[in-house]
């Protein structure tokens, strides 16, 4: 086997950068249409320039990032057209993975219900956000098939950081989980047909919803 190149620290490095940056950037540390530069974040981030710039490459292709002219860098605006799209693929994800979770008859633990009526009462974003993404999760694990979750994962950053803009604007999180509660039942009673009917018209709804209020801002 002939010699490869070596390969040194720096692609972990640029990943623990990217994280960091992506967590910043879903949370609104790192709010749209704010200017970055290099310098600025590696001082911020006490790394040199390199991972940076690479963690920034990523950061572009993904769409969270963008160019500002000559300006640099900004971080993407949230686009209401895009997160519509966004939840219109992962309506479909939703309702294959209720189906093959129900198909599979086994049993969904009630309180991820119980947890996301909490986290509702408590008003705290990054509860409510956790809480829903728990939810999802559940289901892609138990559907068995790894490809959902995989295929979903980048689409939640998207829905993840719009989410955090805009769910204080949401007026009725507690019709969220009463769909939750339907689609979960729907699984745990080995009901393929309507699991997916659910999974799927809540993707759309909420999709709409979140794109509404994307807008109105």
């Amino acid at each position: 086997m002939p010699p490869l190149q070596e390969i040194d620290a720096l692609p972990d490095l640029t990943d623990q950068v990217y994280e960091n940056l992506l967590e910043a950037i879903c949370t609104a540390q790192l709010t749209p249409e704010t200017r970055v530069t290099q310098q600025g974040l590696a001082e911020s981030l006490n790394v040199s320039r390199q991972p940076v710039l690479q963690a920034l490459r990523l950061l572009r292709k993904d769409g969270f990032v963008v160019d500002a002219g000559k300006r640099g860098l900004m971080i993407a605006p949230i686009n209401a057209d895009v997160i519509r799209q966004t939840y219109q693929v992962r309506s479909v994800l939703d309702g294959l993975a209720a189906r093959e979770a129900a198909r599979k008859h086994l049993v969904l633990d009630s309180e991820l219900i119980a947890r996301g009526r909490q986290a509702g009462l408590t008003g705290k974003i990054s509860s409510l956000i956790e809480a829903d993404l728990n939810f999802h999760q559940s289901i892609y694990h138990v559907s068995g098939n790894s490809m959902i979750k995989d295929s979903a994962e980048f689409h939640w950053q998207h829905i993840r950081r719009a989410m955090g803009a805009v769910v204080a604007q949401l007026s009725d999180v507690d019709s969220i989980w009463d769909e939750h509660e339907g689609i979960l039942q729907a699984i745990n009673e080995g009901n393929c047909l309507l699991a997916e009917q659910l999974a799927r018209a809540h993707g759309e709804s909420a999709g709409e919803a979140l794109a509404s209020a994307l807008s109105r801002q």
